[in-house]
């Protein structure tokens, strides 16, 4: 079987199941391969290159909406966003609320600049949420002016300037609430209450053999309670798969971080996902929001907690 990942915190399942041996209990040889985003994998994954995948919700219903015959098996990771932003419009955040779109377009002639992942992406979508329900202020593109940048990018991209404030998740969330100049605007935990970020997501092949994909998901859930048990193991073994700037200290620090929500049931993430799935929609990724009976495999799941 082949297993892609994307190398993002919100995988930490991923990251303790390889580095603790978990794959190894995996009726069958598991291939790791890396890849560099979502986008990527969904090309692999839909040319029949990859079996199975941790990665973003929202490239899972591409997949299904493409025809893919395949399905989550698993929950990774919910609430995995903060919206950081420089302290002055924190500070205006604080004094204004939802009138402080406005009021900053008054005083600096432009919208509030925000650094966010492509459109219909994880973040992009809780983003749109935030504006148009949670703040109910209006399309995201009417409220604010929305520029591409990469999560690895964001910290660099806040600070430089270039930007006001950015959606992005651990431990990136991290490294810019360290510094004097940025803090935190909202969490995505109270914009959209248990909102998936990751998943574990299998084609049907690998669903179908039930001791492959049932093994899979308990291998999944003992890497979630060591998560919870052993919080700077995990951070540890997450540090040294990732790489990228991401150190074993700051890996460990971004576990104390409310978006770091680790969990492995998929019944839990569904209500959300159904909301989601209509933004994912409007943005033109899929042609409409996938029921939930064809997104999600409950079956090993269900089996697994009897």
């Amino acid at each position: 079987m082949t297993l892609a990942y994307v190398p993002i915190y919100p995988n930490m399942q991923h990251y303790v199941m390889e580095q603790e041996g978990y794959y190894e209990n995996v009726p069958v040889d598991v291939t790791i391969e890396r890849f560099s985003s979502g986008p990527n994998v969904v090309k692999a994954f839909a040319s029949g290159d990859v079996d199975a995948a941790l990665f973003g919700i929202t490239p899972a219903m591409v997949l299904v909406d493409k025809g893919t015959d395949a399905g989550i098996l698993a929950a990774n990771s919910k609430n995995g966003f903060k919206i950081m932003a420089t302290t002055e419009l924190v500070d205006l955040y604080d004094q204004e609320g939802t009138d402080t779109f406005e009021r900053f377009e008054q005083e600096n002639g432009r919208k509030i600049r925000f650094g966010a992942p492509p459109d219909g992406s994880v973040p992009d979508i809780v983003l749109r949420y935030w504006t148009q329900e949670h703040l109910d202020i209006g399309e995201m593109d009417s409220v604010i002016n929305k520029s591409k940048v990469p999560p690895s990018k964001a910290v660099q991209t806040v600070q430089s300037g270039d930007i006001d404030a950015t959606i992005i998740q651990e431990p990136f969330a991290t490294i810019i609430d360290q510094d004097d100049d940025f803090g935190e605007l909202a969490w995505s935990g109270a914009i959209l209450e248990n909102h998936p970020v990751t998943v574990l997501f299998a084609n049907q092949q690998v669903i179908d053999d039930n001791d492959v994909s049932q093994s899979l998901v308990e291998q999944h859930t003992a890497a979630t309670e060591f998560t919870a048990d052993s919080p700077d193991a995990a951070a540890a073994d997450a540090a040294s798969v990732i790489g990228s700037g991401v150190s074993e200290d700051l890996a460990t620090a971004a576990m104390d971080s409310q978006a770091s929500d680790f969990i492995s049931d998929p019944h839990a993430i569904t209500d959300q996902t159904a909301t989601m799935g209509e933004f994912v929609a409007n943005v033109g990724n899929i042609e409409e929001p996938i029921a939930t009976e064809n997104l999600f495999a409950f079956g090993p799941s269900d089996a697994v907690q009897e």
